[in-house]
């Protein structure tokens, strides 16, 4: 018999935390900032990409030295905490978290030093093994270097490991360990990109839990 994956690794941003509309928003002013144009949450979901550089590059119309993504990125990412406390978990957060029944952790490409606190706000610490978040100054690159490390702190080998995400850096990072990914589709990614990507997705994260829970 087939032996499912025993640990699940959660996503942060657009998973279990439901912030589209905030990092819209936040989008918007760093753009503004620089003069660039407006983009819709659809749009968004479409156009985003790692690494967020080029997004920014893409959607402003030229390129950006590290200066200038710098500073956008911190327009972003100040637009972002004044607006935290408008969000709420994902509907069925808590419940899918109840539903996994192996151990679990979360891995954000958030900074370290404030999703800790803010994953304690909201109660869901104790469910966790271990929380990282971006230990970097700028809040830009690939997951997947990052999700090396935590399984390696954690002492798993990915072998045994599913991650549920919401874009398909989450799914790459995945590939990268020999892990399997779920993408939830509610999340900061468009639907139909996830569904196109091979990988399973799920409409609900108590869905991709249950899907998560027959992996082999």
């Amino acid at each position: 018999m087939t032996r499912t994956r025993r640990h699940l690794v959660w996503d942060w941003n657009g998973t279990l935390l439901d912030d589209l509309d905030l990092v819209v928003r936040a989008t918007n002013v760093a753009f503004a900032s620089a003069g660039g144009p407006a983009v819709s949450a659809d749009e968004h979901r479409v156009r985003f990409r790692r690494p967020i550089v080029d997004y920014y590059a893409e959607l402003l119309g030229r390129a950006l030295d590290t200066e200038a993504f710098a500073t956008l990125d911190r327009t972003f990412h100040d637009t972002y905490r004044a607006g935290l406390t408008t969000c709420a978990l994902t509907a069925d957060a808590t419940a899918a978290i109840a539903a996994w029944p192996g151990s679990q952790s979360l891995l954000s490409m958030w900074f370290h030093d404030e999703l800790v606190p803010t994953v304690h706000t909201y109660g869901l610490t104790p469910h966790f093994d271990r929380v990282d978040g971006l230990r970097a100054t700028v809040g830009d690159g690939h997951k997947a270097g990052w999700l090396e490390k935590h399984l390696a702190e954690l002492g798993l080998p990915g072998r045994e490991v599913v991650l549920i995400g919401d874009s398909l850096d989450d799914a790459d990072a995945a590939v990268s360990v020999d892990a399997r990914c779920v993408l939830y589709t509610g999340g900061l990614s468009d639907p139909a990109v996830l569904r196109a990507s091979g990988h399973p997705t799920a409409d609900t994260l108590t869905g991709a839990v249950t899907l998560a829970r027959t992996l082999p």
